[in-house]
């Protein structure tokens, strides 16, 4: 009998507090994430979202508890190729005169012996990875001459090439139409279904965590919710952005439904698709002595 495989990211009672702060970013967090999930973590700025991330990368150490990746000690996951990682900013030089191809390739044979012809078997995997990411067609383009959406995709393809078993996203739809970003949770899906990969999205946005993640973590310091999307209650939600959202009340529910709350005059409401609401009420200009 086969022995049974280990979490793709496990995390035990972990609590982390930078040098000389006062207060801990991370504290007591315990999270779970199965191999080939699609997990979403969501939090305010500041709620500890990239602290978590870069422990998980192996890039912050000196933090108390327990962080297991496929079974491994961060570092020695990273240093093996088992996680793909797209920043939210491009960590290359556009400047540079390297296509697309070439970045991916670059990717997927760091561990061969550059000394030797790239294996067919390797070329085979950057052409896959380039096609199901969306860039065959600007694969021989140099990185400098994209345009964002292409450079995302470029990433993406980036990370894949040494087939990860784990694709970290940091913020990958900041500043991103609502189109884009519909077409870049189809690609995401595209991706788990072909690949049988583990996707973790780092957000502070939830429609892109609600659309393409099987569970949701909402981090602010602690984890406030772990479970699917459709668990998002109001209250979890006015807890998790509670400093953001003062004055303010939320409230779930589909975006085809009617707002069932009788929103006083002179509230400003705002929805968005897959079902948050918030309306802040204002008080007149006059209210407050007037003038803007």
């Amino acid at each position: 009998m086969p022995a049974p495989q280990p979490p793709a990211v496990e995390i035990a009672d972990l609590s982390f507090r930078y040098s000389g702060a006062e207060q801990f970013a991370l504290e007591g967090v315990a999270l779970s994430v199965n191999q080939g999930e699609r997990l979403g973590i969501l939090g305010p700025n500041g709620g500890g979202k990239s602290t978590l991330l870069k422990i998980i990368l192996g890039l912050v150490t000196g933090y108390q508890g327990t962080v297991k990746v496929m079974g491994l000690p961060p570092t020695q996951a990273r240093r093996t190729g088992l996680i793909g990682y797209v920043p939210q900013r491009a960590e290359v030089e556009t400047g540079m005169p390297v296509s697309v191809r070439t970045l991916a390739g670059l990717a997927a044979s760091w561990k061969l012996n550059p000394l030797l012809p790239v294996p067919a078997r390797v070329r085979t995997n950057v052409q896959r990875v380039l096609d199901l990411v969306g860039a065959s067609a600007f694969a021989d383009k140099p990185i400098g001459a994209l345009s964002g959406g292409q450079l995302q995709r470029a990433m993406i393809a980036r990370a894949l090439a040494c087939e990860p078993k784990i694709l970290i996203l940091d913020e990958p739809t900041v500043g991103i139409d609502a189109p884009g970003q519909a077409k870049f949770a189809e690609l995401l899906t595209t991706l788990h279904r072909e690949l049988k990969i583990t996707i973790l999205t780092v957000s502070h946005d939830l429609r892109a965590i609600a659309a393409g993640s099987d569970r949701v973590a909402c981090l602010a310091r602690r984890l406030h919710f772990h479970d699917s999307p459709n668990g998002l209650t109001p209250a979890v939600l006015s807890e998790l952005f509670s400093h953001e959202l003062v004055g303010m009340h939320v409230h779930v529910h589909s975006s085809s439904e009617p707002c069932p709350l009788d929103h006083p005059a002179g509230a400003s409401t705002t929805s968005v698709q897959l079902g948050i609401s918030a309306s802040r009420t204002t008080k007149p200009a006059d209210a407050e002595g007037g003038g803007a």
